[in-house]
């Protein structure tokens, strides 16, 4: 089984609603069995919480289903999750910080955009302080790089995708 993991700041918005696409194309490829999907925050401002209203407005407008509490990551997090797709350089950063902190590797972390070939820029931006139209484009960019990332993973794993 491959594990996924999306991060960003307070797993609220960008990560959750990255988990929940990637979880509805492996569902629609039939490849729900094959991969284990989560969503955590650098930081503990969110945890416990639900995804943004916002959030889950968008995911319902394009009929995906999102179930998530936020949580934030941790050393388990590096250790047992085979790629870790950040949101941000910020948040990458992060993630960075905490590998060598606990002394880890991991050779599979990632911006999630860097799968985008036509990204003008590597960050998906944070939609927290602005409105609905912001929701959409961070929609927009995710569905675009993850079907990127699964089309990696298929070339990466040709026996599970």
């Amino acid at each position: 089984m491959i594990k996924v993991l999306f991060v960003c700041l307070g797993n609220i918005c960008r990560s959750p609603l990255a988990e929940a696409i990637f979880n509805h194309k492996l569902h629609n490829l039939g490849l729900v069995q094959k991969f284990q999907s989560d969503s955590c925050g650098t930081s503990d401002y969110h945890i416990g919480e639900l995804p943004d209203e916002r959030t889950i407005a968008c995911a319902k407008r394009h009929q995906i289903p999102i179930n998530h509490r936020a949580r934030q990551l941790n050393r388990v997090d590096i250790r047992e999750f085979d790629y870790i797709l950040a949101m941000d350089q910020s948040n990458k950063q992060n993630i960075l910080e905490l590998i060598q902190k606990c002394n880890l590797q991991h050779e599979q972390l990632y911006l999630i955009r860097e799968f985008q070939p036509d990204a003008n820029h590597l960050d998906v931006p944070d939609p927290y302080y602005g409105g609905e139209d912001g929701f959409e484009n961070v929609y927009q960019i995710l569905d675009k790089s993850i079907d990127k990332f699964l089309e990696h993973l298929k070339v990466e794993h040709q026996a599970y995708v």
